[in-house]
């Protein structure tokens, strides 16, 4: 059994979340072989070496897992892309790339956040480019604490502001971009996150049917995708 989850957007804010995700570490995600968290997973990071006691217990919890044997991916997402070798060495995580082709369920499957999928919003993926930018991410990385706490806020308050301004087509995929995306990589089946709009699309690609998942946001609920030898399940939890 593996396991798909993204979006938890994790802060010492929202207890219930971060309760709700060590209950599904020691329940369902101990017994599978692979975790795959897709971004988002934090609400916000600015840098390895400004964890708090909260992520740092995150990370801790993960270990645990990691140590008992289930193997775990992070991608970032556009939370929290700051994440790096540090925090993931003291996780026992892997951090993958986005976009990333992994093997699911017999069929090599393609993996992303999904935000890079979202190229109608033509003021966020020119921010995106900008602060992925390697000498932006230096920079980033190397601003004094303060500045980054500064800095992380006011993204953060102007992202909500824009999106509740902005229709509900830009701020999700862009339809000619799945297919375009898949076809580069030679899918039938893409997996992501981001819009926190849970549902699984059916498609056609050169005329096979092919399908776009959806993972879901937690926030009154939880959302896993299981794969195993029934398939692919996409379903929601409630939070105990």
């Amino acid at each position: 059994m593996i396991l798909l989850i993204s979006d938890l957007h994790l802060e010492q804010e929202r207890p219930d979340i971060s309760r709700a995700f060590l209950h599904f570490l020691k329940t369902r995600a101990v017994q599978a072989e692979a975790l795959y968290i897709l971004g988002d997973f934090f609400e916000v990071w600015i840098g390895d070496d400004a964890i708090s006691p909260f992520q740092r217990s995150i990370a801790q919890a993960l270990r645990q897992l990691s140590d008992g044997g289930t193997r775990i991916y992070l991608m970032h997402g556009n939370r929290d892309f700051l994440i790096g070798k540090a925090f993931c060495r003291e996780a026992g995580c892997t951090l993958l790339r986005d976009p990333s082709l992994v093997e699911l369920g017999g069929e090599q499957v393609l993996l992303m956040h999904g935000d890079s999928l979202c190229t109608q919003d033509v003021g966020y993926m020119k921010l995106r480019r900008l602060l992925r930018n390697p000498l932006s991410l230096f920079i980033l990385r190397h601003l004094p604490l303060a500045t980054r706490h500064q800095l992380a806020r006011k993204l953060r308050n102007e992202s909500r502001a824009q999106t509740r301004m902005k229709a509900s087509d830009i701020v999700d995929v862009t339809p000619d971009e799945v297919p375009r995306i898949m076809a580069a990589h030679g899918v039938r089946t893409l997996i992501h996150g981001h819009t926190h709009r849970p549902a699984v699309h059916a498609l056609t690609l050169d005329g096979q049917p092919a399908r776009r998942i959806v993972l879901g946001d937690w926030d009154r609920q939880g959302w896993a995708l299981q794969v195993d030898t029934q398939g692919f399940r996409l379903e929601p939890f409630a939070f105990a």
